[in-house]
């Protein structure tokens, strides 16, 4: 008689090296049974970017399992359902899964722990999503940090993410096999051609966050202090979508990188203490944040700011999602986001800054624009990123630090490479004149091809009137307090 089978139940997961419930499922000797399970009007619901991907890596995933002779398992619907009906097709005598850190999976994990049980089926989460757990870390008052520099200092130092797990090289299979929802029954794929030439960009799957690692360490890591805030240039990893969907892990990027770099001299010591690790940080300290505070993904953490007198204005927002805002900066960063599912860090710090502090639109609606066009949607990293811009969270950047995006622009694309590729109508405009084409002569601007408010728009509001009104809002609530 064959034994009962372990589920391996993927989520966030989308990998087989380094994956914690896929050793310890090994260890039993049992056939493992690989599950996917698409959780309709799951909340919060995934991006339209997200699930791009999300498709491209089940089928990337699969292929790797179907080259050790097995396959992924997909069903669609709640997972409670799913699970009763996979554990009666195949006597399924435990579920095997990694942690995920948000309230609904969370509230997902107990609700999964009490259901097994009452089956005599035995549930096991395990780490591996982060360096740390968040249910582990706290300040010296047993608080959760609330500071990025206290959390890193305490956490990183003396710290070395453990060795990778090896990926197997054999797959335990069950003799039966229950059947599999069809990949394209998810319907993940958008249905305009929105997408088109992501293929080009983009390699979701274990093998592409591989890549990823390799051509970070060979063309970008030594000058990454500097070019990460270079958007014109290469100088960024572009891991997030690949540790999103848990591709890869950071102990993975951290040795995979030192194996790289040792050779030239980056000891142990220095790659932890460097900029790049420093920003893995951030992502760390994101979802300690949201572990601790679940209610900041829609409230801001400093509750001030309910009463901050935010605009409801659709055709600004608008604007603004369609990178048509009349700051060259700001409407680059918003096409390269549609254009290819992703933004430049540094641009992301722009356009946020631009929307809640010139607009002066919530920065929950930044959020779902985020949420709905990043092919790294990620809840923890989204949500930080939209409270630090907003100065409502955790850490956050003051509300009086509004970015000039002229001088932004200035500073960061000197030479407007960055803006030539994603707001072509203005490419024949000097270096000096690209920031703020509105200032231009009008016979630099007929030479260049540009009339304003025809071939490109007026700004939407001036600078200095809209960072005096954000400033007087701010004013409103310090007052209150």
């Amino acid at each position: 008689m064959s034994p009962a089978p372990i589920i391996l139940w993927f989520r966030r997961d989308l990998r087989l090296e380094d994956h914690a419930a896929l050793s310890e499922a090994l260890k039993e000797g049992s056939p493992i049974l690989p599950l996917y399970i698409h959780e309709k009007g799951a909340a919060p619901s995934m991006g339209a970017a997200s699930q791009w991907w999300l498709h491209h890596t089940l089928q990337a995933h699969d292929a790797r399992l179907r080259a050790l002779k097995t396959r992924l398992v997909i069903r669609q619907g709640d997972p409670a359902v799913v699970l009763a009906k996979l554990i009666g097709e195949t006597g399924a005598k435990a579920v095997y899964a990694s942690r995920a850190y948000d309230r609904s999976t969370d509230a997902l994990d107990q609700a999964m722990q009490v259901f097994l049980d009452e089956r005599h089926v035995t549930w096991k989460t395990f780490g591996g999503h982060l360096m740390w757990e968040p249910t582990e870390v706290r300040n010296k008052s047993g608080k959760p940090f609330q500071v990025f520099t206290p959390f890193w200092r305490a956490q990183s130092q003396g710290f070395e993410p453990g060795k990778p797990l090896p990926a197997p090289t054999h797959w335990p299979s069950p003799r039966q096999w229950p059947a599999s929802d069809p990949l394209e029954s998810l319907h993940l794929l958008p249905t305009i051609s929105w997408d088109a030439g992501w293929k080009d960009i983009w390699q979701p799957g274990e093998e592409g966050a591989a890549q990823a690692v390799e051509r970070f360490a060979s063309e970008a890591y030594e000058t990454y202090e500097v070019g990460r805030d270079l958007p014109g240039i290469k100088g960024t990893s572009r891991l997030s979508p690949h540790l999103h969907f848990g591709e890869i892990t950071p102990a993975q990027i951290y040795h995979g990188l030192l194996k790289r770099l040792r050779p030239r001299g980056v000891s142990p010591n220095a790659l932890m203490s460097s900029c790049y690790m420093r920003e893995l940080g951030w992502r760390e300290f994101s979802h300690h944040l949201l572990h601790h505070f679940p209610n900041t993904t829609d409230r801001p953490l400093r509750p001030e700011f309910e009463a901050f007198p935010w605009m409801e204005d659709e055709s600004l927002l608008r604007t603004w999602q369609k990178g048509q805002t009349g700051y060259p900066m700001v409407d680059a960063g918003m096409r390269e986001l549609w254009s290819t599912g992703w933004m430049h860090n540094r641009v992301r710090m722009i356009v946020g800054s631009f929307l809640v502090k010139h607009l002066l639109i919530r920065w929950q609606e930044g959020a779902k624009w985020f949420w709905d066009t990043l092919v790294d949607a990620d809840l923890a990293n989204n949500t930080l990123g939209w409270q630090w811009i907003a100065g409502c969270g955790a850490d956050a950047a003051p509300y009086f630090r509004i970015f000039n995006p002229m001088t932004q622009s200035a500073k960061f694309d000197g030479h407007g490479d960055y803006i030539r590729r994603w707001v072509p109508e203005l490419a024949k405009l000097s270096d000096a004149d690209l920031h703020a084409p509105w200032e231009v002569p009008p016979l630099a601007l007929a030479s260049a091809g540009i009339q304003l408010g025809v071939t490109y728009p007026h700004p939407v509001v001036n600078h200095t009137i809209a960072r005096e009104r954000a400033l007087a809002a701010y004013q409103k609530i310090k007052k209150a307090r």
